[in-house]
């Protein structure tokens, strides 16, 4: 070992197992040689889009309209008048989609709903379902 400079202290190290070497990449021929090999193509993998589910609120003949404006002001921050709007088509329809959102995000929508309708004493009920 040679003289180290000045101020720099000898480190020793010690390893319990010999390193193993990186693996190689085969070796591909060019495409226009004709020995027989065998030419390796990179395929791009697609990935679909994560399954979406949509936040449906149902109607019911005991929680105020008014609550249900709340409600959906709140969770979904929907301005009043799109609130109003959705409150109306649950209210004429039976039901009414609120928002579309990933599967876990969705069903944390659905337990804040059904906990805030308790909490204030309302039957209201709210599940998601797969978008198609």
């Amino acid at each position: 070992m040679g003289a180290l400079p000045m101020g720099v202290d000898r480190m020793v190290f010690m390893a319990s197992k010999t390193p193993i070497p990186a693996p190689v990449a085969p070796k591909v021929r060019p495409k226009d040689d004709d020995g027989g090999s065998v030419v390796l193509e990179r395929r791009t993998q697609k990935t679909k889009p994560p399954q979406m589910y949509q936040v449906v609120m149902l109607n019911d003949d005991y929680t105020p309209m008014e609550f249900v404006v709340v409600v959906i002001q709140e969770f979904f921050n929907k301005d009043r008048e799109t609130a109003t709007q959705i409150m109306l088509k649950i209210h004429l329809d039976g039901r009414g989609v609120c928002g579309i959102y990933s599967r876990d995000v969705a069903a944390t929508k659905v337990e804040q709903v059904q906990q805030a309708a308790r909490e204030a004493g309302h039957p209201l009920q709210c599940v998601s379902e797969p978008v198609e």
